[in-house]
């Protein structure tokens, strides 16, 4: 078994921080590969919004439920709920501001009571200790893949820090690591 299917999908009954341009790609990539209803929190006052057309090759749409809140206080107490009430796999919350240790600690306990995985999105440079892990996710330039992205973990309470090169299948609905020698400079061989 690789380290990185030890990590992804991630561990349930946990709260996780991703952060990157690519923050939002991981989510949809998370809830592809748990399957089930999916809780995704985001404050009503931010103009972008996820829209199904963009994330129809990760996920059903119909399996995807969207709270819009006034501010990030009443998010996370409609995350709590949502974690602790088990009837999602996936809670996601955009977060704009920091998580105190408190309400990260909180969003921990409930994740735990209701056995679902709970998911930060969060600005880069910030993170709450409570969080099990913390990954960052960017984009790779590759003019014949544009699903190429780099996947590191920068905080992990069970193990090591790591990075991957990761693709996203469309067909498969799965995320595959990029093998070593595939990504050499030079190689021709192609990953699979």
């Amino acid at each position: 078994m690789s380290a990185f299917s030890t990590l992804f999908p991630l561990r349930n009954s946990r709260t996780h921080e991703v952060c990157g341009a690519n923050a939002v790609s991981f989510a949809f990539a998370l809830a592809g590969q748990k399957g089930g209803n999916v809780m995704w929190i985001a404050e009503s006052w931010q103009g972008e919004q996820i829209n199904p057309t963009g994330f129809h090759t990760y996920m059903d749409p119909q399996n995807l439920l969207l709270a819009k809140v006034a501010d990030q206080v009443e998010g996370l107490g409609v995350a709590e709920e949502t974690l602790r009430s088990g009837a999602v796999s996936l809670m996601v919350i955009e977060l704009a501001k920091p998580l105190g240790f408190t309400a990260g600690r909180r969003l921990q306990l409930a994740a735990e009571s209701g056995g679902a995985t709970g998911l930060c999105i969060i600005p880069e440079g910030m993170g709450n200790n409570a969080a099990q892990t913390r990954w960052r996710c960017s984009s790779l330039f590759d003019p014949a893949d544009s699903t190429l992205q780099r996947w590191e973990i920068i905080k992990n309470k069970s193990g090591t820090l790591m990075a991957w090169d990761v693709r996203w299948d469309a067909q498969t609905r799965r995320i595959n690591v990029v093998s070593e020698v595939a990504q050499r400079k030079g190689s021709t061989r192609t990953p699979r």
